[in-house]
Parts: C-alpha cells; sequence; structure tokens
C-alpha cells in the first residue's frame, strides 16, 4: 500500500473534511426541505455549528490511524471518518444542555440559541423549555446523522464492518461517561480516580483511542499495530482532556470560546479539582466545596478558587501529568512499524491536542 502523500495532504485535511461535511449537511437540508420546510430551519442551525468551528481532531486522528497503518488516501476515506465530528456535535449539544452553559466556541449555546429564537418570535410556552427540547432533538439528529454518514461514505460493506464494532462502542463509551460526569457532579465527589474515570470514558477514549482503532480496522491493521494505538491513544487522550479542564479554569475565553471559569460554577468534579481536595488542608477544603458549583460565582470567587488550585498544587500536579502521559503515548507509537506520513502527523496531532490554548 502507499506511503506516500500528496504535497498539500497534511494541511489540506481540514479542508477536506470540511467539504465533506458540508456537502452531506447540504443533502439533509434538501431532504428535509421535502417533507417540511419548517424542518429546515433545525437543519440549517445544525450546519452552521458544525461548519463554523471545531479542530476536527477526531477524523483527523481516524485518518492517520489509518495511513499509518499503511492505507491508502481517497475521498471516501476523508467522507467516512468525517463522521466522528457528527458525534462529537451531538456531544457538545447536549453537554451543554446538561451543563446548562451560555456559549459554546464563541457564540450562543444550542438551547439558549433556540430558546431566544422563541422569544423574539413570541411563541406559546416557555422560552427555555423549547430551547432545552431542539437542543435535545438537534443532539440526537447529529447522532443518528453520523450513523448515515459512515455507511454513505463511499468505503465498501466488508471495510465497515470491521470498523463497525469500534464505533458502536465509542458511542457507547462517551455517553456513559457523560452519565457519570452528571452523577458525579450531583453527588459532589472529589475523588481523583473518579474524575480519571470520567475523563477517560467522556473524552479521552473517543477523542483519540477509538478514532485511531476506527482507522486501524478501517486499514485491516494487525493486533500489534492495534495494541499499540490503544497504548497511543488512552493516555494522549486523557491528557487532552486534563489540557481541557486546565483551560476550563485557566483559559482565555477568547481562544476556549466559553467565559472563564465556567467549569468551576458548574461544579465540574475534574482531576484538577479533585488534586485541590486531595491536597487542601480543612479550612481549604470547606472553601472548595462551598464555592464550586456557584452558578453565581463572580470574577473574584473564580480568581479565589484558581489561587487554590495554585497553593494546593493541582495545577503542577496537572501539568506534570500531561507531560507524563503524552511521553507515554510518543513511547507507545514508536513500539511499532508504521508508515509514513502517518507517523509524522500522529506526532504533530499529540502536540496539537496537549500544547492548544484553545
Amino acid at each position: 500500500m502507499s506511503t506516500t502523500a500528496r504535497p498539500d495532504e497534511y494541511a489540506g485535511l481540514r479542508a477536506r473534511i470540511d467539504a465533506a461535511l458540508a456537502e452531506f449537511l447540504r443533502g439533509q437540508r434538501e431532504r428535509a426541505g421535502s417533507l417540511d420546510a419548517a424542518t429546515t430551519t433545525l437543519v440549517a442551525a445544525a450546519e452552521s455549528f458544525v461548519l463554523t468551528g471545531g479542530k476536527r481532531l477526531r477524523p483527523a486522528f481516524a485518518y492517520w490511524g489509518y495511513r499509518a497503518a499503511g492505507g491508502d488516501d481517497s475521498d471516501a476515506l476523508v467522507a467516512t471518518v468525517a463522521a466522528l465530528e457528527l458525534v462529537q456535535a451531538s456531544a457538545l449539544v447536549h453537554d451543554d444542555v446538561m451543563d446548562d452553559s451560555d456559549t459554546r466556541r464563541g457564540a450562543p449555546a444550542a438551547h439558549r440559541r433556540f430558546a431566544a429564537e422563541h422569544q423574539a418570535a413570541g411563541w406559546l410556552g416557555d422560552p427555555t423549555d423549547y430551547g432545552t427540547a431542539v437542543a435535545v432533538l438537534l443532539g440526537d439528529l447529529y447522532l443518528v446523522w453520523s450513523d448515515e454518514l459512515l455507511h454513505t461514505g463511499g468505503l465498501s460493506p466488508t471495510t465497515l464492518a470491521r470498523a463497525r464494532p469500534v464505533f458502536d462502542q465509542m458511542r457507547t463509551e462517551v455517553t456513559l461517561g457523560q452519565y457519570l460526569d452528571v452523577l458525579t457532579q450531583a453527588t459532589g465527589e472529589p475523588s481523583v480516580d473518579r474524575a480519571l474515570s470520567v475523563a477517560r470514558l467522556k473524552s479521552a477514549k473517543y477523542t483519540v483511542e477509538r478514532p485511531m482503532l476506527l482507522g486501524a480496522a478501517l486499514a485491516d491493521a494487525s493486533p500489534a499495530v492495534q495494541a499499540a494505538y490503544s497504548g497511543y491513544g488512552l493516555p494522549l487522550g486523557e491528557a487532552f482532556q486534563l489540557r481541557d479542564d486546565v483551560l476550563g479554569v485557566f483559559g482565555d475565553p477568547a481562544r476556549t470560546g466559553k467565559p472563564a471559569g465556567d467549569d468551576l460554577r458548574e461544579g465540574k468534579r475534574t482531576f484538577l479539582v479533585a488534586a485541590a481536595y486531595e491536597g487542601a488542608d480543612p479550612a481549604t477544603r470547606e472553601l472548595l466545596t462551598r464555592r464550586l458549583g456557584d452558578p453565581a460565582l463572580d470574577e473574584a470567587g473564580v480568581q479565589e478558587l484558581r489561587e487554590v488550585i495554585i497553593k494546593t498544587g493541582a495545577l503542577e500536579r496537572t501539568e506534570s501529568r500531561i507531560i507524563e502521559l503524552t511521553e507515554a503515548a510518543r513511547a507507545a507509537l514508536a513500539s511499532v512499524a508504521l508508515a509514513e506520513p502517518g507517523v509524522a502527523a500522529l506526532a504533530s496531532l499529540a502536540t496539537a491536542a496537549t500544547a492548544r490554548t484553545g
């Protein structure tokens, strides 16, 4: 199989993924219009959200996992792995509903957008309830579409049959991870072990490991390659989530697209917060318990909790773990013979996932 790439291939992958998504969503809009013109409003909102933001990391990990396993480039491959971006869109819309978030990618979150539409039109009922209901449906629609795009991307049924179990398992894991996240916020459990369990299921596996294994399955990779991909994907995905946790507290809203300190207002029991609890004295632990999860937490309160996270060593501990996990991922990738340009691309993706600022 080919191990070379067109000169523009690495830089152009995101544009190709975007094009595949745009073509698929355009078809969905036309289909919706033939059913009832009113439904095109929802599909247009779906198009806007997917096509105006996102890093395309999950399709990229699947694509380069396939290429590193010796698979040939094709437009069908790009369209098929683009299905992962629709799973991501579903998770984000539902996550914002569960967290009652105001913004996503620098714009109103889906449930806020639909609530505002209801209010502006003066429709019957409660705008907030309407916004929540439509956002839930939008997230469900993305999940349905992810399955459709996987199967209509253009790869053969035999190839897709190898990948189907990975795709199914990934969607189950992220949903169970979302449940654990909600459960942990409700119980207030500040356990590092639970925080890591949530991170692995909700983000780590479905951000890197499962996309990598999807690419491996599509390429019919050997068990040794699959094992190396898990050894790369799971720690790197965990490091990705830990970086996300740090940005949720210390990130620049202009880069993250969400208000600073939102994770603190939502009471997220992340590794960062759990580590702060472990390093805190009784008085500091009481302050964490009292202030964490307060939706009215102002900038001064956010700054107070940031200082606690720094002083307890939680931030330093989290940064050290990100480095440790990223090094473990790179070592796993080096443990098997893989094809270029996939190896170089995966090394670059490791940096992009863990050293990002937004």
